[in-house]
């Protein structure tokens, strides 16, 4: 079985988790999308490039969360989130997927 990078399930995690919510109109079944891809992901994250990585990122990602709040007044709901996600995967790469 392929593994999957870990960019793709950070930026997954947020954009899934966004949907999920939107779509479902229960924010916290969105939320444990976001959480359970967090965590998939900090688990990569500290296999491949260790721990101080792995905290990093994992800030990154719980910020990207919170600053797609406030762009979304600025730029719309999914712009806002398929922006953060971008960024959480390219920081992804760069840090941790572009060494395995």
């Amino acid at each position: 079985m392929a593994k999957v990078p870990s960019a793709v399930v950070a930026a997954g995690g947020l954009v899934g988790g966004y949907g999920v919510a939107r779509w479902t109109k229960k924010r916290q079944l969105g939320g444990a999308v976001l959480a359970v891809a967090g965590v998939a992901a900090a688990q990569q994250w500290r296999k491949q490039a260790g721990g101080k990585a792995a905290g990093a990122l994992s800030a990154a990602y719980v910020a990207a969360f919170a600053g797609s709040h406030p762009l979304a007044k600025k730029v719309g709901a999914w712009p806002s989130v398929v922006g953060v996600a971008g960024a959480v995967a390219l920081a992804s790469w760069a840090v941790a997927d572009r060494r395995a």
